[in-house]
């Protein structure tokens, strides 16, 4: 088998140079018509294909968006959230003749590799980022290296809500927690509890946010009352079960709980064997299995605001002195799925008293 023509090849043919091949592949408007037809002439004849990584390198256009792929949990529970993001985000692009590029990274310095390897390779157009926190390092790098990105969550530790730097989009957590304690103060509950991770995580604090304000403005307690209804934990169902055990020995009664996350949730009603109502956040599908009540993030309308981000006026970048009215950012409003109590856990409950009378 011979080598394959080149541009080279095809430049020669046609009495061209190089650059004029380039242009007919991809700015044809920038050559005349009887050029244009010499090229395409000489291109059929030497069966020449444009080799797709050199065209994106030459263009700048991949129609690929970078995301990681985060760890998996060791419950399992809290990644779900993300792995159902990536579905909803990989179907819309689909839809719009787009392609997301998946890879991982052991952590934020490597992601930034990541971004390094495949911005010179051209292998993506933009990057999505997810799990944003303080100080976040690869906001700043991707902005430095003037990169397309949006993130799902918003740049904590900023002013992020008019910030020009970002675009992204996120859940308005603080909005979540606070119709779920509403919703239980609706119940005749009053003493409710909080459990949620510990102060510093942007999402975490705008989840107790909620919560609080709630609790200040309908449960009548004082603040110091309210104060030791809360226990922080690592995220997971362990250390929910043991936030609980701890909420309650040092609060006494427990009315009820919100949980800033359905790990923590299901930690806190194996402490409690279901006595009380839990409310998680993010509506996995252990809370439906389970049947406990959770705050549900609308990954379809993210994924959607994201996708806007990325390919509306903005392109991923803010441009300093645009006079475009778009939006930079999406705050999009949770719901909360009410339903009726932990009915396995209850279950299981009933069959050890029935097991006991029978004994």
């Amino acid at each position: 088998m011979g080598a394959q023509p080149t541009v080279s090849d095809v430049a020669d043919i046609a009495g061209v140079s190089r650059q004029t091949v380039s242009n007919v592949l991809n700015s044809p408007q920038l050559v005349r018509p009887e050029t244009r037809e010499r090229v395409q002439a000489a291109i059929t004849e030497l069966g020449y294909r444009p080799h797709a990584s050199a065209r994106r390198l030459r263009t700048q256009k991949s129609s690929t968006i970078g995301i990681r792929l985060d760890p998996i949990t060791t419950d399992g529970i809290s990644g779900s959230i993300l792995d159902r993001f990536l579905h909803a985000l990989t179907e819309q692009a689909d839809r719009m003749n787009l392609r997301v590029l998946l890879f991982t990274a052991s952590g934020p310095e490597d992601e930034i590799e990541q971004f390094r390897r495949l911005s010179e390779g051209a292998d993506v157009d933009a990057f999505v980022l997810t799990s944003t926190f303080h100080g976040d390092p690869r906001t700043e790098w991707l902005i430095e290296h003037g990169q397309s990105f949006v993130t799902f969550g918003r740049p904590w530790g900023i002013d992020d809500m008019t910030d020009p730097q970002h675009l992204w989009v996120d859940v308005d957590g603080s909005s979540g927690l606070r119709d779920a304690t509403r919703y239980l103060l609706g119940t005749g509950a009053r003493r409710i509890g909080y459990v949620g991770w510990p102060s510093g995580s942007g999402t975490g604090d705008d989840r107790r946010r909620g919560w609080l304000e709630a609790m200040r403005d309908g449960s009548g307690l004082s603040d110091d009352k309210i104060a030791s209804l809360e226990a922080d934990a690592e995220d997971g169902v362990t250390f929910g079960a043991d936030a609980m055990r701890r909420l309650e020995r040092s609060a006494g009664t427990v009315d009820a709980v919100v949980c800033a996350s359905d790990s923590l949730a299901l930690g806190a009603l194996m402490a409690t064997a279901g006595r009380i109502q839990v409310v998680g956040y993010d509506n996995t599908p252990v809370a439906a299995s389970l049947g406990f009540s959770s705050v549900e993030q609308p990954l379809d309308e993210v994924a959607a605001g994201v996708l806007d981000l990325l390919t509306g006026t903005h392109g991923g970048r803010v441009h300093p002195g645009s006079a475009t009215a778009d939006p930079m950012h999406r705050l999009v409003a949770p719901r909360l799925v009410v339903r009726d109590g932990p009915t396995v856990i209850a279950a299981a409950r009933d069959r050890a008293r029935g097991d006991v009378a029978a004994s």
